[in-house]
């Protein structure tokens, strides 16, 4: 986590951060008009967020873009807010995504020190989804073109439902998302979630984009 707190300690690449939040998916060019500083600047300190992993890149085309990734600040959330404080805090950082501006793409990326098989598993079997998913059970047999359906925790109920688009296991996992928890969610259509999983040492790199979204709408 030192890394995590050295690269907030900066108001500059909070700054950035801040850019991020407002508008996944930019590029350097974007970013440097809107910091006073020269290009190579901007460079750096996006270089210190990259080795925090607070920002991940994607190519599309000839353009680099850099997405804000959350997931070391939700470990840093993990290791202090107890969990008679989660419902509070969730409730509250969800009232902020659902009143402020959505964007069309999320890139996540975690580091988890295991196999491509093991996580692969993770990711498809609906028991072990169960335990870190708030209960909830994902079903599917993952053959390219079927479907799979999320139910509540009781079992009952299905609150996401969808196709496997692309099945590469261990490696890729393409599948388009309907929710149905609320007549609200579901008026917004389908997207698109995809997991992709990279062995990185003794370690996988697993980044997961949720894009294909409407105006307005934050994942």
């Amino acid at each position: 986590m030192d890394a995590v707190f050295k690269a907030l300690a900066d108001p500059t690449r909070r700054s950035l951060l801040d850019e991020l939040f407002k508008e996944d998916g930019q590029t350097l060019s974007a970013l440097e008009l809107r910091l006073p500083m020269t290009r190579f600047g901007v460079m750096k300190h996006l270089r210190v967020l990259e080795e925090a992993n607070l920002v991940t890149t994607r190519r599309r085309g000839r353009e680099k873009l850099h997405f804000l990734n959350p997931v070391p600040i939700r470990l840093v959330h993990d290791r202090w807010v107890s969990k008679y404080a989660e419902p509070w805090a969730a409730a509250l950082s969800g009232l902020k995504r659902d009143i402020e501006e959505g964007t069309m793409e999320k890139v996540f990326e975690i580091y988890i020190k295991t196999t491509p098989e093991r996580l692969w598993e993770a990711i498809t079997d609906g028991e072990i989804r169960r335990q870190y998913s708030f209960g909830l059970r994902v079903s599917s047999d993952y053959m390219p073109g079927s479907r799979y359906e999320t139910t509540g925790p009781d079992g009952t109920g299905v609150w996401v439902e969808g196709e496997n688009l692309e099945v590469d296991p261990p490696r890729r996992l393409v599948q388009s998302m309907t929710a149905l928890w609320s007549e609200e969610v579901q008026q917004e259509g389908p997207s698109r979630v995809t997991y992709e999983i990279e062995p990185v040492g003794d370690s996988c790199r697993l980044t997961v984009i949720h894009d294909e979204l409407p105006d307005a709408r934050c994942s």
